[in-house]
Parts: structure tokens; sequence; C-alpha cells
């Protein structure tokens, strides 16, 4: 089977799995596993494959994101509900400089409640691993809110690579939004680059829909995260890695495009300090990042 077949099913599958409400589709496509999920601590993990490599191979920076993202979340959500809507406040994440190969596997533990906070906010820690090692460790907080008006979520169905596969769905049968995310999957194939780039959104722009929103039909928070250190990256000359990123969530992430600004603060011989924005709806305001890099060692200093 063709890395573009083998694609265009892992897309109608994820198509299928999302049928069952509770989870969004990013997580279904992914096919991101619940391995465990209790009180005590989660474990989330995501198998790499063609339709989530960026053009190194590895794991693309926004899968892993999102990962991260999840496990912090249910971290908090464990002590409440699998149905409770829960917001990110705030997400920081210190990466290692570990390639994102092999399985990744999350595992979060649950920090407790702010005291004094009106309402229910949560904080979590998370480490990310892979075949290399650790990829990054980071924390993040959460609010509990109520749904929005006239919307029912349903609790996180929890599915894990132990459970059975999902009948496949005919393209005949797919509904008309189910449909746009095939039609916006054979666009990304088509063009150049890696599929999951063009997929999710290009360098510093995301198209809002179903193929990249969370359970509220926001733009997901670990997808917005990526899109933001990616934009940071392309203002970098020279070869850098990302070191670590803090992300600071303003609004939803609404409106039918959303747009990265970075601006470069600081880019010295051995680090870089960029500053970016994410605008949604109206150009408000969605989210602040804050990153920095590592200067690559060129190969004749490696010698």
């Amino acid at each position: 089977m063709s890395a573009r077949d083998t694609i265009r099913r892992r897309v109608l599958r994820g198509l299928a799995l999302n049928r069952t409400p509770g989870l969004h589709f990013p997580g279904n496509f992914l096919d991101v596993s619940f391995d465990r999920v209790a009180r005590g601590g989660v474990r989330l993990s995501l198998d790499p494959g063609p339709w989530c490599a960026d053009a190194l191979g590895e794991t693309d920076l926004a899968a892993l994101t999102m990962l991260a993202d999840l496990a912090l979340g249910a971290s908090i959500r464990a002590q409440l509900s699998r149905e409770t809507r829960i917001a990110t406040v705030s997400l920081a994440l210190q990466f290692t400089g570990a390639p994102r190969r092999g399985r990744l596997q999350a595992r979060g533990a649950f920090q407790g409640f702010f005291a004094g906070a009106a309402g229910r906010l949560g904080v979590s820690r998370v480490s990310v691993s892979g075949a290399g090692g650790q990829v990054c460790y980071g924390t993040g907080s959460f609010m509990a809110l109520l749904p929005p008006k006239g919307l029912t979520l349903h609790p996180v169905p929890l599915r894990n690579r132990r459970a059975p596969e999902p009948r496949r769905l005919k393209e005949e049968e797919l509904s008309r939004e189910e449909r746009k995310i095939l039609a916006r999957a054979d666009q990304a194939l088509a063009a150049r680059g890696n599929f999951i780039d063009r997929f999710w959104g290009g360098e510093g722009v995301l198209k809002n829909g179903l193929h990249a929103g969370n359970r509220v039909g926001h733009a997901q928070g670990g997808i917005l995260i990526a899109m933001a250190a990616k934009s940071a990256a392309a203002r970098l000359s020279g070869a850098w890695s990302l070191g670590a990123v803090t992300a600071l969530y303003i609004s939803p992430g609404e409106g039918p495009t959303l747009r990265a600004t970075s601006n470069v603060i600081h880019q010295g011989r051995l680090t870089a300090v960029a500053n970016t924005y994410v605008t949604g709806k109206n150009g408000r305001r969605v989210l602040e990042v804050v990153t920095a890099h590592s200067a690559l060692a060129r190969r004749e200093e490696k010698k």
C-alpha cells in the first residue's frame, strides 16, 4: 500500500472513530491511546506513522504538543468527571533535544486545584518520552467550564490500543462535514511538504474546522502551540532547535482562520528567544507564546 493510500485510510479510520462522541477528530485521527487514566496519574501514548511524520521523519511537533496537552488535561479531568469541559489556561514545556521517534508516551500527574480561586483551576504536570528517552516535560493549568449553550458534552471514551477496530467507512457514507475533512486531506497529499503540516495548517496559518478542532469546535490548543513555535522558528536565521515553550491562552480559538505573528526578541550565538501571538475571529488575540531556541552544533564542531 502506498503512503498516500495509508494516509487516506487513516483519515477515514479517524472519521469512523469520531462518530463516537467524547473526543475530537485530531485525537481520533492520531488514535491517541488512553493507556491509564486514574486519579493517581495518567498515561497516554501515540504511535508514529506517515500520517503524522514531519520532514525529518520524526513525529510532528503538533502531534507531540497535542499529546502533552491531552495528558495534562486528563490528569485534571480524572479528578472531576469524564465529560467535564476544561479549558487550557497555561502550558509550558521544556525540551531535552531528544528526537520525537518511536511510540510517544505521556505521563501526567495532578498537582491540585488553585487555592482560593473562584473557579476550579487545576494544575498538572507531564513528561513525554520516545525511543530516544525523555523528549520534554512541563506543566499546565486548566479551568473547568460549563459547555457552550446548547451543546451537550459526552464522556471521553478513553479508548486504548487494545480496543477493537472501528467499522471501516466507505466514502459514499460520509456526511458533508466528513467529506470536507477527506477533501482537505487530499489537498494536503497533493501539495508539497509533509502531510500533517499541510493538513492541520500552513506556516503561521490554520484554517479552523473539525479537522483541527477540540470538543466544542474551537481550534485545539496543542495544535495552536505548535503553529506558534513553527512560526517563531521560521523567523530565525540558521539552524535552531526548540528548547522551551510557554503559552498563555487568552480567548477561544474561534474564527475561520487563525494566524500566528512572531518577533525575534533575541538571537545570539547560542540561544534565541521569540514572542508569538495567535489571533482569530475579528483579530482577537487567542494565544501568546514565548519560545526559547538553542543553536545546533555544526558538523565540524561535533568532530
